[in-house]
């Protein structure tokens, strides 16, 4: 599965993910005003909103990105519906081409971990019926539990060829309260990076795994360290955009061969209509005006870096 993401990252020149994470107030008030219409002002009325905000999204920047990525909570808030909507958001993605990473962030033990796996990375049997619940190409996983709760999401990905990225360094400001304890004199984080590395050995996809990693953008020098601690893992890098991270700080958490790395922005690009840099614009139109700016960012800082 890495190598089609790498294949894509290729034919769109943009390391981006496109994060989904819709809440209401994203969401202009024509759109929400003819979901209420059609469902009531209810779970059903909501979810649906946030579907069709989905599919504006998706319809602007498929050909500009290679990969969109729910947040599974944002959908989930609304019961039933909410995950409808995230199932019929994943179909709509992959019809416009793009892959999708579910950031879940699943992780337990055993056969909970395999049925979490196969929920959302797999198919389940049913009779002599096979069925896909969810299927994204990716999901995140928390590691917590140790290799317990990882290795049955490795063994779905070479089953389906689909790939993870599990939590290593996350963005936000509270994540050195465990993630930085030291160790043996070795941070968390790192320890962490160094069993993705083993992970990554047992589902290598050509030059890169499908075993990723989660490290955030607002930890750039960390990002640096842990890139040559995972080598062969593609990075997931949350925290660009709105919560600080910016194009300079980024050339490190990708290699020399300009890959490695696939960066996030979810309010930035899907709420950019709300931005003064972008009045005027409807909400497609400035999330593809958002994801052109974001790509010149990045772009330009791995020029400065790499070439």
């Amino acid at each position: 599965m890495i190598s089609r993401l790498i294949q894509k990252i290729k034919e769109t020149q943009a390391p981006i993910a496109v994060g989904l994470d819709p809440m209401l107030s994203f969401i202009p008030e024509d759109i929400l005003r003819s979901a209420f219409a059609d469902c009531g002002e209810t779970p059903e009325g909501a979810a649906e909103a946030v579907l069709r905000f989905n599919r504006g999204i998706a319809d602007a920047v498929c050909g500009l990105v290679p990969a969109v990525k729910p947040q599974i909570a944002m959908y989930e808030q609304f019961g039933i519906p909410g995950l409808l909507a995230f199932r019929k958001t994943v179909e709509y993605c992959h019809q416009k081409g793009l892959l999708v990473i579910g950031d879940v962030k699943r992780g337990d033990i055993g056969s909970t971990s395999a049925a979490y796996a196969t929920a959302h990375l797999g198919k389940i049997e049913i009779g002599g019926n096979s069925f896909e619940p969810f299927g994204e190409d990716f999901a995140t996983v928390n590691p917590y539990l140790g290799s317990d709760g990882v290795e049955p999401f490795v063994k779905v990905c070479n089953e389906n060829d689909r790939g993870i990225f599990v939590l290593v360094k996350t963005s936000n400001p509270s994540s050195g309260e465990f993630q930085d304890r030291e160790v043996g004199g070795t941070p968390l984080y790192e320890l962490v990076g160094e069993k993705v590395s083993e992970w990554a050995s047992e589902s290598m996809d050509g030059d890169y795994s499908n075993i990723g990693a989660v490290v955030g953008a607002t930890y750039p020098e960390m990002g640096k360290k842990l890139r040559r601690i995972m080598p062969k893992s593609f990075i997931l890098v949350p925290g660009y955009g709105a919560q600080g991270g910016k194009g300079s700080d980024l050339a490190g958490f990708f290699n020399e061969d300009g890959l490695g790395a696939i960066v996030n922005s979810s309010r930035g690009i899907i709420a950019a209509w709300k931005n003064e840099a972008y009045k005027g614009m409807d909400y497609a139109e400035a999330a593809r005006a958002a994801v052109l700016a974001m790509k010149k960012d990045l772009s330009q800082a791995l020029e400065n870096s790499i070439g």
